[in-house]
């Protein structure tokens, strides 16, 4: 236990939620992975347990507790050795009920809050488009306001969550003469006509339904609008910091969880006469990986304590991002190697944790694009500042 940020209430949370986790959802995770589904029935037994709840109101069922919650259900989730099951919660948790609680008005918030909160409805953030990618003012997808809704039209891709959700949380242009400031969000029934969504496959995360989804002629009521028309980039800009944290911890959490099931395995294997253990360009590999990813898991609790605070933490959530899932990337290659060719089989965790684990410098904005962002901040001297 890291007494400087987790209390004897966090431990006993992260222990109730191992053994939920080891009961409800470890049994069926093979299943989800080749099905790519994720049975309906655990998203309500994680509302049950209040998981769900943890960072929001307690007037709409929640909980409202300190981010090193969320942290431990995070590093949790890595453990169950399902990147897709993993990322399909947190983007329902962190990513599209985000933005229902920061920009919804009060009956948005009963209308979507409560029974997410609850594991009724399953929510999905949909920002990324074809052509667009990282460059979010980029994006095509337009809402023409009429007299008493808008009309959406355009597309959205790599969206987790896209195909089972229940709602959408879209980013579309109400003004594209004003680019990235002609940006609105709106909240979509997945039933609205018009909505068409296609599963993709991927290399990895096989148990999550990523879509891409067309939007149509797509129908919403004014009151559809999340907070400001207009202001969409300034909320989507504000919560990054969040998600780029989040995949930051995801990243230390998996590389710590290869590490330890590395460590278990090299202590039963053996090599002319010997544990591999034993020898010592193994230690030393280890020894190196360890240190590489604490200084991570430090960096990170550090950042959450500053966000939890209220710091505007943008510059470090980026870098946390960058460096720990290039460091999860290389830890889990290097454990795949200790194990030999049983690394390479299906049957062992690192070949699933190896394809999760590629998506790490990809989702959530690419290294490539973090890197610019930090220099302007580092050389520039550029300064991102909060929604107002």
């Amino acid at each position: 236990m890291n007494s400087m940020y987790f209390t004897e209430e966090h431990e006993l949370f992260r222990q109730s939620l191992q053994d939920f986790l080891k009961k409800e959802v470890t049994p069926h995770i093979d299943k989800w992975e080749k099905s790519g589904t994720i049975d309906r029935f655990i998203w309500e037994k994680f509302g049950e347990m209040g998981y769900f709840g943890i960072a929001y109101p307690e007037e709409y069922g929640g909980l409202n507790l300190d981010l090193f919650y969320t942290l431990i259900l995070l590093e949790e989730l890595q453990k169950i050795n399902s990147g897709g099951f993993a990322a399909a919660i947190w983007a329902h948790v962190y990513l599209a009920m985000t933005h229902i609680n920061k920009e919804g008005d009060q009956q948005i918030k009963e209308k979507y809050l409560t029974p997410s909160i609850a594991g009724q409805k399953i929510g999905c953030l949909a920002i990324t488009e074809p052509f667009g990618g990282s460059d979010v003012a980029g994006m095509r997808t337009t809402a023409v306001k009429h007299e008493d809704h808008y009309l959406i039209n355009g597309s959205k891709t790599f969206i987790t969550n896209g195909v089972y959700s229940d709602y959408l949380v879209v980013a579309a242009k109400t003004n594209p003469d004003l680019g990235n400031k002609g940006i609105s969000m709106f909240v979509v029934d997945r039933e609205t006509p018009g909505i068409r969504a296609t599963k993709l496959e991927k290399l990895g995360w096989r148990a999550s339904d990523t879509g891409e989804i067309s939007f149509d002629n797509v129908k919403i009521p004014l009151d559809n609008l999340l907070a400001e028309e207009n202001k969409g980039f300034s909320y989507i800009m504000q919560h990054f910091a969040l998600e780029r944290l989040i995949m930051g911890v995801n990243a230390h959490a998996r590389a710590e969880f290869a590490l330890e099931y590395t460590i278990s395995y090299m202590a039963v294997r053996e090599a002319f006469g010997k544990t591999i253990d034993k020898f010592q360009a193994l230690r030393h590999t280890i020894a190196d990986m360890a240190s590489e990813v604490e200084m991570c898991k430090e960096f990170n609790y550090s950042i959450a304590k500053r966000l939890n605070d209220g710091k505007y933490v943008v510059k470090e959530a980026s870098m946390s991002k960058l460096l720990s899932t290039k460091i999860a990337d290389e830890v889990i290659y290097k454990c795949l190697q200790l194990l030999g060719g049983y690394g390479y089989m299906e049957e062992y965790p690192l070949a699933r944790l190896f394809r999760d684990s590629r998506l790490g410098p990809i989702g959530g904005g690419t290294s490539e694009i973090l890197r610019e962002i930090i220099a302007k901040m580092v050389i520039d001297k550029k300064e991102y500042k909060p929604a107002t």
